[in-house]
């Protein structure tokens, strides 16, 4: 493929969006898809996810909800490839909607995409390694069962695991390229074998459920209808599958980029999306006692200890936690390059401390460790309860689809065939496709913000507080938009070349 391409060709499409080359290009197609697999990290989203999925709707809604929820994510995913071939930087996301949006709106989407991709990706890492600990102490309370974990130990364990992963994310792009390319192929080979390891080395009998139960039984643990639970249980393959832009945000660090990073996202999609659901399968037909697992603070390792022997059961559960390290780093690496892409065009608060590059490694240490502080923060409502700390899960969810959708709906609804296509598209599919993932998101956002109890039932203790954790803080950036950020902040730079409505042109030439 590097054959088909001049040697400047990066170099010369990021210019013109409008922006200089400050990193190495020492990803390729494989490594970019290595850290975008690594951020789905298949195994450990599953096992991070498990009371979703399984809790919501039972094993109907876990293989059923999956290929369903699996259709309108691939959407996104190829809307979101169109995209990045047309507009191979950084911050694309939000770049695409200061592009796409109507003369006048630019800032303010690109503002609210960005907040939103930005609190999508820092919730990652914390969210990650928090459940990495808890499988950690889990696994301690496996061999001693009078050790009972407590939330510091959940805390500074998952601090520490931030801390060391803000280290490999400090390194020269070669470094974590290397690493992220060793713990994707990990993940890859960890789901295959556990695939294998559970039917094989289960314990039980008879091994396998009736596929009548499995695929016809929906265990709804809620108080909604059966349709709302399962549109619930989405939220188990949305956060699993919300990694897979990871290419969009290291395309200026990967060699041919408008073509290798939207075929990573489709990648990265397609195969995340086929390999889980064949884990969702395999679990559906051997979980014994449903109850039990969705009861348990550990549902994973409660699972895995239903099904098979003790030494087994460890075995795998090892598994899960080396792909999660390698899982919570795949999103720390991705988080700083958004974090640095907003802060050079003065998204944050001390916008140019967090935007230098580190003149050694030739990556933007200070965002790495910017997300580190604001991850460990977050942190903090491990404190607050069970119910406070997984808030987060779909908080990612739905802040990263949101900044998602934003600029697909633009690209749909206000630019149609106006569109500078990359050499990467969807041809006249780009259209349906787009609309399709726009109207999933649309549907799922209010579903997610469901709590599972209504009623006299419904209290502080399971209440859904995704509202508050996303809502809260955009609300705060929209105001802060609207008071004082809409003097200043003009969106990124765009290059009158690259622009598609023809006012933002005749702005851009006002200018020169």
């Amino acid at each position: 493929m590097d054959d088909e391409f001049p040697a400047d060709h990066d170099e010369k499409v990021l210019l013109s969006l409008g922006y200089k080359q400050e990193f190495k290009r020492e990803f390729s197609l494989w490594t970019t898809f290595c850290v975008s697999f690594a951020v789905l990290g298949l195994l450990p989203s599953f096992a991070s996810t498990l009371f979703y999925g399984m809790g919501y709707a039972g094993t109907a809604g876990m293989v059923w909800g999956w290929i369903i929820a699996m259709v309108f994510i691939q959407c996104v995913a190829l809307s979101l490839a169109e995209l990045c071939s047309s507009m191979p930087t950084s911050g694309g996301l939000y770049y695409a909607s200061a592009v796409l949006a109507p003369p006048g709106w630019g800032p303010v989407a690109s503002w609210a995409t960005g907040w939103s991709s930005w609190i999508g990706q820092v919730t990652g890492a914390p969210s990650v390694n928090y459940s990495v600990a808890t499988m950690i102490l889990a696994a301690r309370s496996i061999t001693n069962p009078n050790y009972v974990q407590t939330n510091w130990e959940v805390f500074l364990l998952t601090t520490f695991l931030m801390l060391i992963q803000s280290c490999i994310s400090s390194m020269p792009t070669k470094w974590i390229a290397m690493f992220n390319s060793l713990g994707s192929s990990f993940n890859m080979v960890a789901v295959i074998i556990v695939i294998i390891l559970i039917p094989v080395g289960t314990t039980k009998e008879p091994k396998f459920a009736p596929s009548r139960q499995v695929w016809g039984t929906i265990g709804n643990g809620t108080d909604f209808p059966n349709g709302i639970a399962i549109l619930m249980s989405f939220i188990s393959v949305m956060w699993a599958m919300s990694g897979f832009d990871a290419p969009f945000h290291l395309s200026e660090e990967c060699a041919i980029a408008d073509v290798a990073s939207p075929r990573a996202i489709v990648l990265t999609s397609a195969i995340g999306g086929i390999f889980g659901w064949v884990l969702q399968v395999v679990v559906a037909y051997t979980v014994v006692d449903i109850g039990a697992v969705i009861a348990s603070s550990q549902p994973w390792a409660t699972y895995l200890l239903q099904i098979l022997s003790q030494k087994v059961a460890l075995a795998t559960l090892a598994l899960t936690i080396i792909a999660g390290f390698s899982m919570g780093q795949g999103c720390m690496v991705a988080a700083s390059r958004v974090t640095y892409a907003y802060a050079r065009d003065g998204c944050f608060p001390m916008s140019r401390f967090w935007r230098k590059v580190n003149r050694h490694t030739k990556t933007p240490v200070n965002a790495v460790w910017f997300n580190c502080t604001v991850g460990i923060l977050l942190c903090v409502l491990i404190f607050a309860g069970e119910t406070a700390i997984l808030a987060i899960f779909s908080v990612g969810a739905i802040a990263c689809f949101v900044a998602f959708t934003i600029p697909i709906s633009l690209r749909v609804f206000f630019v149609g065939n106006r569109f500078r296509r990359g050499p990467w598209h969807l041809g006249n599919f780009g259209k349906p496709i787009g609309a399709a993932a726009v109207a999933f998101v649309i549907l799922m956002v209010p579903i997610l913000c469901l709590p599972a109890l209504t009623g006299s039932d419904l209290n502080s203790g399971n209440m859904n507080w995704t509202c508050l954790v996303y809502g809260g803080p955009m609300l705060i950036a929209l105001l802060w938009f609207a008071i004082d950020a809409r003097k200043w902040y003009k969106g990124p730079r765009v290059n009158a070349k690259h622009a598609m409505i023809g006012q933002v042109i005749k702005e851009l030439e006002r200018e020169v």
